[in-house]
């Protein structure tokens, strides 16, 4: 039985990766954006301003990741003037293998895919705060362990020179089983960061992505 729902598995993630295979770069560099409050460039004036109108929340990400749709989709609208949210290239998707067996659809222990992102942002005269989040899902592979797995994710800041401002390091969980091998996640965070003068925060950008260095990574 448990040989059975194993080759099940496989199939799946095998299917799963046929099928994404022909789009591995499409959610990568996608502007993916909370609901806003029209257009316009912010970062002029005195006052702070907050776009976005229904807020971020892990709630809302995670039920759209299990909705399905397309990687790195956005949630919400456009929220003009913020810095954008992308999902870094080739991090949208992360496959581990066991150890030494990395490219072996046999060996797969597990697979991360973020398919859904959010952001809004608070904005203040030489200062940004942006409170994003992503979602996602992890299919359990043939030679994959039930129970909690945690997959590494990197956060990165660039300014209009695409030069790295800030960065940090998380991880997000997810529990699978041999009889529902699909599990998901979500999580909502925010980061600060000072702008120039002169310069706008809409020439920034967020990028988040699965670690391809993780152990067992391929």
């Amino acid at each position: 039985m448990r040989l059975a729902v194993f080759n099940a598995a496989r199939t799946g993630v095998c299917a799963s990766l046929l099928a994404l295979g022909a789009v591995s770069l499409a959610g990568c560099g996608i502007s993916s954006i909370t609901s806003g409050l029209g257009g316009g460039m912010f970062g002029g004036g005195s006052s702070s301003q907050t776009t976005g109108a229904t807020g971020v929340s892990e709630e809302q990400l995670l039920s759209a990741a299990k909705s399905d749709g397309g990687s790195g989709s956005a949630v919400g609208e456009v929220a003009h003037g913020c810095p954008r949210l992308s999902i870094s290239p080739h991090g949208g998707h992360l496959t581990i293998y066991e150890n030494g067996r990395a490219g072996d659809g046999l060996a797969i222990m597990h697979r991360g895919e973020i398919t859904k992102t959010a952001r809004e942002c608070h904005i203040e005269p030489g200062r940004v705060t942006v409170r994003y989040g992503f979602s996602g899902r992890v299919l359990l592979g043939p030679r994959g362990h039930a129970g909690n797995v945690r997959l590494p994710i990197n956060v990165v800041v660039t300014d209009a020179k695409r030069a790295r401002i800030s960065g940090d390091s998380v991880s997000v969980d997810a529990s699978v089983a041999v009889d529902n091998p699909i599990g998901y996640f979500s999580t909502v965070r925010s980061v600060t960061f000072d702008i120039p003068e002169g310069t706008r925060p809409g020439e920034y950008e967020v990028f988040v992505g699965f670690d391809q260095n993780a152990q067992g990574a391929g």
